[in-house]
């Protein structure tokens, strides 16, 4: 028996038996109707993920995650619209308060104010961090804490940065390496922060391009993510036409391109970041077209904990809300 074509319009398989051609058709299946992600998991990956999806945050298989790595990332500029959130204790309050699945950040911040919470919402340790100081034509993110140090501060998961497109792209993913191999030993769900980023990448439509967006997600599943931190891709004819053929033609609706981002990351969980502060209705339409197109959840900082407390504790409601009545994939 020999495999000699296949047809990926028709999605057939062609075999021979005894010279003469069978056709088999060959089922392909939505992205909720793949094989759940738990079931291929270890146990201890396994368990601490099922934490995260059911026994915290909204639940029912979502992830509702709470960013505060930008004092490292921006620099504190981005505490300065709300005053109170330069404080850690406001956003690891918020995320306890808030009913969040985890909160994500850097290991002094892990060391000194996750002890108070620990318990009452799970932790993502950031295992890598760098400064906007420099320019990101060359973006690499240096790791600065490990999986062991996630174990021994009792955290659910290690979160990773990945620099698609970066000319330090070969230093960042041989980093990568070790890092999942640590989490593979410790049991330890490995979160990447896909982010495309270089000079190639402005050259082919940008950072946020459909095409960059989609590639990083395709990277940050091959890598070994098991859930995978995107922008939301953004569709501009003008700058698209410099991006690979087919996302210079621009056949794709908004819907059509989240549909696609998830689908490249397969078996890995999605949840969309949020950027810079916007208004209701776009926080809230974006988290229905990551759950529309088969994603997990969000994972919105600045869009959360630059509100003053009553205000960041009404969108979370609203946020969980949205996340339950649209979620379409049991991870």
């Amino acid at each position: 028996m020999t495999r000699i074509a296949a047809t990926p319009a028709e999605v057939r398989a062609y075999w021979i038996y005894d010279d003469q051609e069978v056709t088999e058709p060959m089922e392909v299946k939505t992205i909720t109707e793949q094989k759940s992600l738990l079931e291929v998991l270890p146990p201890g990956k396994r368990a601490r993920l099922r934490r995260l999806l059911f026994e915290f945050g909204p639940g029912n298989g979502t992830l509702m995650l709470l960013p505060i790595d930008q004092g490292i990332e921006h620099g504190p500029r981005d505490f300065f619209p709300n005053p109170a959130s330069k404080d850690p204790e406001y956003q690891f309050r918020l995320a306890a308060e808030g009913g969040y699945s985890a909160i994500a950040c850097q290991i002094g911040l892990a060391e000194k104010y996750y002890p108070d919470y620990a318990g009452h919402v799970p932790l993502i340790l950031k295992v890598n961090g760098k400064t906007d100081v420099p320019p990101s034509d060359d973006a690499f993110s240096t790791t600065n804490a490990s999986a062991e140090d996630a174990v021994r501060l009792g955290a659910d998961a290690v979160g990773y940065t990945m620099y698609l497109g970066s000319p330090l792209q070969g230093q960042d993913l041989h980093q990568l390496k070790g890092v999942r191999e640590d989490c593979d030993r410790y049991g330890m769900p490995l979160v990447i922060w896909a982010y495309p980023r270089g000079s190639a990448i402005e050259k082919k439509g940008g950072r946020d391009s459909f095409y960059a967006i989609d590639y990083a997600a395709r990277m940050a599943m091959e890598m070994g993510a098991d859930v995978v931190k995107l922008n939301f891709p953004k569709l501009n004819p003008d700058s698209d036409k410099d991006s690979p053929a087919p996302y210079n033609e621009g056949n794709f609706s908004q819907e059509e391109a989240v549909q696609h981002v998830v689908s490249s990351a397969g078996r890995s969980l999605v949840v969309l970041s949020g950027g810079s502060r916007t208004d209701d209705e776009t926080v809230l339409a974006h988290t229905r077209a990551i759950m529309d197109a088969g994603g997990t959840g969000v994972i919105f900082g600045r869009n959360v904990w630059q509100r003053e407390w009553n205000e960041a504790l009404e969108i979370i409601e609203q946020i969980k809300e949205t996340l339950l009545s649209n979620a379409r994939r049991m991870p």
